[in-house]
């Protein structure tokens, strides 16, 4: 009788700490769920100020307007020159920005918390000051304008000068996920790769640049899309030809917002369609790559 009583004394303890602890487990689950309908609110809030003033463009814009405008050859030509010299500065510049990554990646050296502070400022000062820089560095009177002269470009006016700015403003974003990438490879194997006889060009290339790419792909969408948006720099340093953020601004100025937004529309629905489609490119690429993977192994 005296087991049966102390077992089940036993039983009734265990039972009380069970709801006690049930208790207080609700009580967080209802404190949580508070603070997660605070989040979602105020979420909701920030994608209603990104989205609202999209969709009421959209929706202030008939599709009439826009295959409208997008049957006029100054737009057509205006959205190819943009998209072109984006994608040419991208691809020039990342030659010298994927080192540079690697660099601050896997090297300590003086002033280095200074270099990436310079790597930055492209994205902190304001464009409009980016192009005056860029201007004194790219006229004719500078010796890169000199030069250019000497082969017969003139960079000021011209897509050079436009992919030069678009570049300018864009490639910290290229910079910053190369580094990261490049951070997130395992030194050892590199160093296992060296002792074994390859040389540091291979080894970069073989190894560090492969298991990088998804980190440098992005950069370089990144730093590509942003380039497409540029207006404040390229405005100084090529009025003319006129790419699509500088036509929209001369539209909106000279003839109202009824005449810009219709090429807003149209610019705004081919980056995202750019947009969408090199990240699904990445991903499919990503893709193949884990395959190819899994059937080695």
């Amino acid at each position: 009788m005296k087991k049966i009583s102390r077992q089940s004394a036993v039983g009734s303890r265990q039972s009380a700490v069970t709801r006690h602890v049930s208790r207080k487990t609700c009580k967080l689950t209802q404190r949580f769920t508070s603070i997660q309908a605070t989040f979602l609110l105020l979420g909701s809030l920030v994608l209603l100020f990104i989205v609202a003033p999209l969709a009421g463009m959209f929706l202030n814009t008939t599709p009439a307007q826009v295959f409208e405008t997008a049957r006029e050859a100054e737009v057509r030509n205006s959205i190819w020159l943009t998209i072109y010299t984006s994608l040419a500065g991208t691809l020039v510049f990342s030659v010298t920005a994927i080192p540079l990554a690697y660099l601050l990646a896997r090297k300590r050296f003086p002033l280095k918390k200074l270099v990436t502070g310079i790597i930055d400022l492209p994205v902190v000062i304001p464009h409009s000051a980016a192009g005056i820089a860029l201007l004194g560095f790219v006229s004719r009177e500078s010796a890169l304008g000199k030069l250019g002269s000497a082969i017969g470009l003139d960079f000021v006016g011209h897509p050079a000068g436009i992919a030069i700015a678009m570049a300018f403003v864009s490639i910290p974003y290229l910079i910053n996920a190369a580094r990261d990438g490049f951070s997130g490879v395992p030194v050892r194997l590199e160093k296992a790769a060296l002792t074994l006889g390859a040389s540091p060009y291979r080894v970069f290339f073989t190894i560090s640049l492969p298991l990088a790419w998804r980190n440098i792909l992005s950069g370089l969408i990144l730093m590509f899309a942003r380039g497409m948006s540029e207006f404040g720099a390229v405005i100084v340093v090529a009025y003319h030809p006129m790419i699509t953020p500088v036509m929209i601004y001369e539209r909106f100025g000279a003839f109202g917002l009824k005449y810009a937004r219709p090429v807003s529309v149209l610019f705004i629905l081919i980056s995202l369609t750019l947009f969408v489609l090199l990240r699904w490119l990445g991903k499919e690429k990503d893709g193949e790559e884990g395959l190819s993977d899994k059937v080695t192994k």
